[in-house]
């Protein structure tokens, strides 16, 4: 695997969004479930990342779930710290589909066993979310 797919899953919650989600705001909630999503990575939750997954995610047309779940555990195992940080932002609801949302951002991906980071990367991602029921999942990852 290598380390540009290993260093990938950071870069999924690209957007450091405020605001409180609520079900009733599409776009409260959407950004809510990138920031619980950029949480999720830091902390190394990979139940919870997962958890985010829509069941068709699919990252470059070419990954799936088990190749996100498999890419996470070798990179947490990798850096003790992970951090990702938003370099520009922005979210927005699909005016065609009131069900999908996009993120789109510029992105520094750190990992550091101590305190200063090791290995740092920058990655312009695009994420397509798709909303079941009062939750958004993550369906599609893209990066360059």
């Amino acid at each position: 695997m290598s380390a540009r797919r290993f260093a990938l899953l950071l870069v999924m919650p690209f957007i450091l969004l405020t605001g409180c989600g609520t079900k009733d705001d599409p776009q409260a909630s959407l950004e809510a479930a990138v920031q619980q999503l950029q949480d999720n990575l830091e902390a190394k939750d990979t139940g919870a990342v997962l958890a985010q997954l829509h069941p068709q995610f699919s990252a470059q047309h070419e990954f799936d779930r088990d190749w996100a779940r498999r890419t996470m555990t070798l990179l947490f195992l990798r850096h003790k710290n992970v951090r990702v940080i938003a370099l520009t932002k922005n979210s927005r609801l699909d005016p065609t589909y009131s069900e999908k949302g996009h993120s789109q951002a510029q992105v520094a991906l750190t990992g550091a066993a101590g305190l200063i980071p090791d290995s740092a990367r920058h990655y312009a991602v695009t994420l397509e979310w798709w909303r079941e029921g009062d939750e958004w999942q993550l369906a599609r990852l893209s990066w360059e």
